[in-house]
């Protein structure tokens, strides 16, 4: 929805003018699966399509918010804010506002409308995009702006663990507040240390895929992946003083692997070390603008993630299989938890409509259902729009 008609809109719900817009990305990581729980890198960007909001501050105490992508509408006081379970996209807003006021920063009441475009449970947070650009709201509208942005995205990571209950790393509303044009995050989860890489694509683009099953997160099969970890880093321990898996080199841990009796665990572990070692490759190679050897490791990353970590599904398979195939991409690879969702692929300019026909074609034949596709430039973190 275009700025204008969403200003219309939000006269037409709440009868006056919004005064202020604000725009918060959907993120995309490029490569780094699985590790941030295991002390890893990970190397997202911001997307250049997200969550815009229009807000009118009040002169009481109350919250409202409304949405173009939902029909329900919530109204509360600011001094009474909980999770319900009803209350459904409303919650991860809620979330943000609650732990700034407990936390003593200021906030008044506000009429506020959303709209997102990013698909929602393609897993491309929209959830951590909602959570920031909230924060940013609250900080620029009531707090001058003060509040750090690093201390943002916690807030915002603190609602979605503490008030919404989902028990999700720091990157996603890292790579959402942090982002900016043409770079990607090179993110240490363990210590949020960071530097951005130029993401200097030249006649490529990447195409973010859609394998349209919902990926509403496995958290039984997120929670035995972590699991497993942990008791891969326990037998390693034992030899080894380590805190976590990625403190291992590939070396180190090839000098280590007979220590594993499951083959599971084993697998797990290795897919850990490896793919956080191809995270620092892949931000050497974009940063020489070395476009086949970073292809070359987004589909090490996918085969990695069907083979050993076994978070892929036929959906994924057959969207990297279909888009390797295709004349133009030279890599690609699932994105996100897994288990449905999206994938993305490194093709060249030039080809791109070929590219997702072909994709379209021959994915729908083996899948029975189409995929989606979206071609998104890297964009700027959250952040207030001046007209």
């Amino acid at each position: 929805m275009e700025i204008n008609d969403l200003k219309k809109k939000f006269e037409e719900i709440y009868g006056v003018k919004s005064e202020f817009t604000f725009f918060s990305p959907g993120r995309v990581n490029l490569i780094g699966e699985h590790i941030d729980y295991n002390g890893g890198f990970v190397f997202p960007c911001a997307l250049d399509f997200g969550t815009y909001a229009l807000v009118k501050v009040r002169d009481d105490n109350k919250l409202n918010l409304a949405s173009t992508n939902f029909e329900l509408r919530i109204g509360s006081d600011l001094d009474n804010l909980s999770y319900k379970e009803e209350d459904d996209w409303a919650n991860y807003p809620k979330g943000v506002i609650k732990i700034m006021i407990d936390m003593g920063y200021k906030v008044k009441g506000m009429d506020i409308i959303i709209s997102g475009n990013i698909p929602n449970g393609a897993g491309l947070s929209s959830s951590a995009s909602l959570e920031v650009l909230i924060g940013v709201i609250l900080n620029n509208l009531f707090n001058e702006g003060k509040i750090d942005r690093v201390e943002l995205v916690k807030i915002a990571q603190k609602a979605e663990n503490e008030f919404v209950g989902v028990n999700c790393g720091v990157m996603d509303q890292f790579a959402v507040g942090m982002g900016k044009k043409d770079k990607a995050i090179l993110l240490d989860c363990n210590s949020l240390n960071y530097k951005y890489a130029d993401v200097k694509l030249l006649d490529y683009a990447i195409v973010i895929m859609n394998t349209n099953k919902r990926r509403a997160l496995n958290e039984s099969k997120y929670n035995e992946r972590r699991a497993e970890c942990e008791e891969a880093l326990k037998i390693i321990q034992k030899q080894k003083n380590i805190k976590n898996l990625c403190d291992l080199t590939p070396k180190e841990f090839d000098k280590i692997e007979y220590l594993f009796t499951d083959e599971k665990i084993k697998d797990r572990a290795k897919h850990s070390v490896y793919e956080n070692d191809r995270v620092i490759s892949a931000f050497d190679s974009l940063n020489k603008g070395e476009l086949e050897e970073f292809g070359r490791l987004l589909i090490e990353s996918h085969n990695s993630l069907k083979n050993l970590y076994e978070v892929t599904g036929k959906e994924l398979d057959s969207l990297v299989e279909e888009a390797l195939k295709a004349e133009g991409c030279i890599g690609a690879r699932m994105t996100g938890a897994g288990f449905g969702g999206c994938a993305i692929a490194l093709v060249r300019k030039d080809k791109i409509d070929t590219f997702t026909e072909q994709v379209k074609k021959t994915y729908t034949e083996r899948i029975g259902y189409e995929p989606s596709f979206y071609s998104s430039g890297i964009g700027e973190g959250t952040h207030q729009i001046f007209e």
